[in-house]
């Protein structure tokens, strides 16, 4: 069983909905003039932050993965529950005299967001080295939004120590340069992003995506409601969703798919089905308000999974084997 760090965003996540669509309040000749007010029907609170809500699901699933961040005074009850599903919040450091990081987002009809983020803790990151806090050499370090610098810090200590590592720059692709981009995908074993975040990283390093195929081992390019890609060397892995009735918040699926996937790479299962496990994950997600609000015994996982897919059997896997860290 593979020994995984995950890095990157701990946050508080503040969920409101508008009951409207953003498009016909968005004046495109006042672009340049923007002032915008929604009132939103409600709000809640939840546990989030990239970084904490793939591991969640990776402590769904079963496995024991590493949480590596800043968080802030406001941490204690959050910590409890991460390490209630398996998560090694051991790898996490607290700074006493700061809040943790957190993320407002409003969602309108059409599934659309608008998002802003408080660093908060997180902006200490950077002070912090995976040296510091894990004596061990692990066998993948997942690099997911982050302070931008702490990002580029992490990727060239991989780099230095020869640990794999899987870029994930997602919601820091908009803050990013170009260079920036280019120098996190340098020594990439994988990289997770979206459609969209992916002809930003074209537009913003001038690389095409057949560029990027050649730079990086896997690419996986997930598309929503079309699923997702997985390119491995001449290979063009194409992965479907998997379908519910309801959508409630779409908020963190892609964390969830992620996770799904780190699954698959944990067992040695192939890309497709890797993929497949991380398309039943961010259903699940969807399904609920908040990005750490799903859950599921591995028996109904498995059940639901063969819904939609055949495992062949693999994935007995999760019911029989007990992943340990290392």
């Amino acid at each position: 069983m593979l020994d995984i760090i995950v890095t990157g965003s701990i946050a508080y996540d503040y969920l409101m909905r508008f009951p409207g669509h953003f498009k016909e309040h968005i004046l495109r000749e006042k672009l340049d003039q923007v002032s915008l007010s929604f009132l939103v029907d409600d709000m809640t609170r939840h546990y989030g932050g990239v970084a904490a809500n793939i591991a969640y699901t990776m402590g769904r699933l079963g496995l024991r993965p590493h949480l590596f961040g800043t968080v802030g005074k406001d941490f204690n009850d959050y910590r409890r529950s991460l390490d209630a599903i398996g998560v090694d919040t051991a790898t996490v450091r607290q700074i006493d005299t700061l809040f943790t990081a957190s993320f407002f987002v409003n969602t309108d009809l059409d599934n659309n967001q608008i998002a802003s983020f408080y660093t908060g803790a997180m902006a200490l990151a950077r002070d912090y080295t995976l040296a510091d806090v894990y004596p061990g050499q692990p066998d993948l370090v997942v690099i997911s939004p982050n302070d931008p610098i702490a990002m580029q810090q992490l990727a060239q200590e991989c780099r230095d120590r020869g640990i794999r590592f899987m870029y994930d720059p997602s919601q820091q692709v908009p803050r990013l340069s170009g260079d920036e981009l280019r120098a996190g995908m340098n020594g990439a074993a994988i990289m997770v992003i979206n459609k969209y975040e992916a002809d930003m990283i074209c537009e913003k390093t001038g690389l095409t995506r057949d560029d990027m195929r050649r730079m990086i081992e896997v690419l996986v390019i997930t598309e929503g409601k079309e699923g997702s890609t997985i390119y491995v060397g001449d290979d063009t892995i194409a992965v479907p969703i998997v379908p519910t009735e309801t959508i409630v918040d779409p908020t963190g699926g892609g964390d969830a798919y992620r996770a799904g996937l780190l699954c698959g790479i944990s067992y040695g299962w192939d890309w497709k089905l890797a993929g497949e496990v991380g398309a039943l994950c961010a259903c699940y997600v969807l399904e609920q308000v908040g990005t750490q609000n799903h859950s599921f015994t591995l028996a109904e996982f498995i059940a639901r999974f063969r819904t939609h897919f055949d495992d062949q059997g693999v994935l007995n896997a999760l019911l029989t084997d007990t992943p340990t860290a290392a």
